[in-house]
């Protein structure tokens, strides 16, 4: 069987359009989550409200994860891009809302300018024990 046919794309919701991606891609017991941006629901613009911006971020990372039978409590590895570090803060304020020890391993990186003046963007890797 060709490796592609193992694994399962999760493609991005339609209202984003035709995009060059997947959402994630699940092989094996292992899920890949593609970069996440935090966008108000229906649109693609990002809130005035940086701690909003990471709401809806973290809540369509784990939206993403339900849809490929994973949950949050799966995931391993997670890195946070951020066009201002300052906001290092306000970002995790939100996160320990969806995460909580034992935390999974993080990078917090400083980065330029992101897609549709996103603030934050996130990608990670999902493994589930008993798969």
């Amino acid at each position: 069987m060709p490796a592609a046919e193992k694994r399962q794309y999760i493609a991005t919701p339609g209202s984003f359009g035709d995009m060059p991606f997947s959402n994630a891609v699940v092989t094996g017991n292992t899920l890949y989550l593609s970069g996440h941006l935090g966008f108000e629901p229906g649109a693609m613009k990002v809130p005035d409200d940086p701690e909003r911006e990471a709401q809806l971020l973290l809540e369509g990372i784990r939206d993403t994860l339900t849809r490929a039978n994973f949950t949050l409590q799966d995931v391993v590895s997670l890195t946070i891009y951020c066009t201002d570090v300052s906001l290092f803060g306000a970002f995790n304020k939100v996160y320990r809302t969806f995460f909580r020890t034992p935390f999974p391993a993080r990078a917090f990186i400083g980065s330029g300018p992101l897609l549709m003046g996103a603030r934050f963007e996130i990608q990670g890797i999902a493994v589930k024990e008993n798969a």
